[in-house]
């Protein structure tokens, strides 16, 4: 006959380790390192809270409405800026959404790490609209993102989010106290750029 010695018990008041499969969550490291091996390649992925997340394949309009954005931001913030298209943001050890443009200070050379915030997030929004008005609003409003707009391909009106601050009924516990629309005729000022105004009209295709 054979004996088996069985495990001793957790001491008392500790926390036994879960039972059965549990979620992998990713870190920021890890996602950029499976980018690096090309796992993502042609894919449109992002890191939200440790979950890998994509959004499937870019159609025409979203790729010519970031590319608006982008040149339209470059031309309104002028020297010292750099818009970054579809490039990493890191918010937190488990979150880079990688936005389509954001807005940082100084030139590409000056980023040999990512950089963790941006002056200004611009997400393009045609099939992910809930989803940038929501879960994307909290998210950066989390990280403290001042200025964040979201351009409405398909409704053709911008939505400025703005005064990022706690607020326990969003999904990452932070939304923004304004929320204002402007339609094509209308012209917004970022943030950070004083004394100059982007035309909406100029950043839909």
């Amino acid at each position: 006959m054979t004996t088996a010695t069985l495990p001793a018990p957790p001491p008392a008041g500790s926390t036994a380790p879960p039972a059965g499969p549990q979620p992998k969550r990713w870190t920021v490291a890890q996602f950029h390192q499976l980018g690096d091996l090309g796992v993502f390649e042609g894919r449109r992925a992002m890191l939200i809270d440790g979950v890998i997340v994509e959004e499937g394949p870019m159609n025409p309009p979203h790729a010519i409405a970031t590319t608006l954005v982008a040149d339209a931001l470059r031309t309104a913030f002028g020297a010292g800026w750099f818009p970054r298209v579809q490039m990493p943001v890191v918010l937190g050890p488990l979150t880079d959404p990688e936005p389509d443009v954001a807005v940082v200070p100084g030139t590409a050379r000056d980023y040999t790490t990512h950089p963790t915030t941006a002056a200004l997030v611009v997400e393009v929004a045609d099939t992910s609209l809930a989803y940038d008005l929501g879960e994307k609003a909290s998210l950066y409003a989390a990280g403290g993102i001042a200025d964040y707009w979201v351009l409405d391909v398909a409704g053709r009106v911008l939505h400025v989010f703005r005064d990022p601050r706690p607020d326990a009924a969003q999904p990452h516990g932070h939304g923004y106290a304004q929320h204002q629309t402007f339609a094509p005729g209308q012209a917004v000022a970022p943030l950070a750029a004083s004394g100059v105004t982007v035309n909406v009209a100029d950043l839909l295709p």
